[in-house]
């Protein structure tokens, strides 16, 4: 395994706040540990807090067994976290009320297309643009008349809800564009136009991770963000969140993701071995640690 150095060179604002916030759909592996362990020293080198919070909105891919998993792996290796555990399933009404302020001042629209139709209408633009997450939305059902909206609506038609880009950006765009801080790099532009009318609402997950991550971090106090850097692009759209819902801005820490001897990333989906795997085949959590890229204790 390959890891970078646990702590990026310049010190954490004092007093941080930083989180570890898993989706429990498996159980944790190493690239988990390496992302708990970088939040937590950086945390404790600012003599700051450090949370969990278990993201499980998804209710068809996350499982309570390993919600209790992560706790206990986690444990296992040394961390300790402040008490309680926020667990996003348990907070469905907050999202709502989220939502239902950005739906007041016309910003959210609901889309009945589905992911076929989508991806027909895209194909058939041609070299359609590519957004962080994909080809961005062709906006079909923005399109809709506010009387056949509401008769799909009121026939029940399934749906998500999705971000009107081009309205947020006129009500939320400050003169300057969007930008964000970087520990160590200072202020880094950030462009959420790309990312086209996103779904923050759909009938199987109630409300996005980029909805429910950004009023966590507000809501708990998160000062300091620390996630891998593949999530390193979705910090336009939370800025605009962040914006239009006038929540804090945090000062985020994106860290070099830990990848295998053929420099591969470690994921469940390709074998990444768990934590659990790892103890049960007889290493220490010191070993584990040390595999993470946190040799000794952070």
């Amino acid at each position: 395994m390959a890891a970078t150095g646990p702590l990026p060179p310049p010190p954490p604002p004092a007093g941080a706040v930083t989180r570890f916030a898993p989706s429990p759909t498996g159980l944790l592996h190493l690239g988990h540990a390496h992302s708990a362990l970088f939040g937590h020293a950086l945390a404790r080198r600012a003599g700051g807090r450090f949370l969990l919070r278990i993201e499980d909105i998804d209710a068809s891919r996350c499982r309570p067994e390993y919600a209790v998993a992560v706790e206990e792996d986690l444990t296992w290796l040394g961390l300790a976290w402040e008490r309680p555990v926020r667990r996003q399933s348990e907070h469905m009404g907050d999202y709502r009320a989220a939502l239902d302020r950005l739906a007041l001042r016309g910003l959210l629209y609901p889309c009945f297309c589905t992911r076929a139709e989508i991806a027909r209408e895209v194909a058939a633009a041609g070299h359609a643009p590519h957004g962080p997450e994909g080809p961005p939305y062709p906006g079909t059902c923005r399109r809709l008349s506010p009387a056949e909206r509401e008769a799909r609506l009121g026939r029940g038609d399934p749906h998500a809800l999705r971000l009107d880009m081009a309205a947020a950006l006129a009500e939320a765009a400050p003169a300057g564009g969007f930008s964000f801080g970087e520990l160590g790099e200072g202020r880094l532009a950030a462009d959420p136009a790309p990312f086209g009318d996103v779904v923050l609402a759909r009938k199987d997950v109630p409300a996005s991770y980029h909805l429910c991550v950004c009023h966590d971090d507000a809501l708990q106090g998160v000062t300091l963000v620390t996630r891998g850097e593949d999530l390193k692009p979705a910090t336009a759209l939370h800025r605009l969140l962040q914006a239009l819902l006038g929540w804090p801005e945090p000062v985020y820490a994106h860290h070099p993701l830990l990848v295998d001897a053929a420099g591969r990333r470690l994921a469940k989906r390709d074998g990444a071995p768990s934590l659990r795997s790892l103890r049960e085949g007889g290493h220490g959590p010191a070993d584990v640690r040390a595999m993470a890229g946190f040799p000794g204790r952070d």
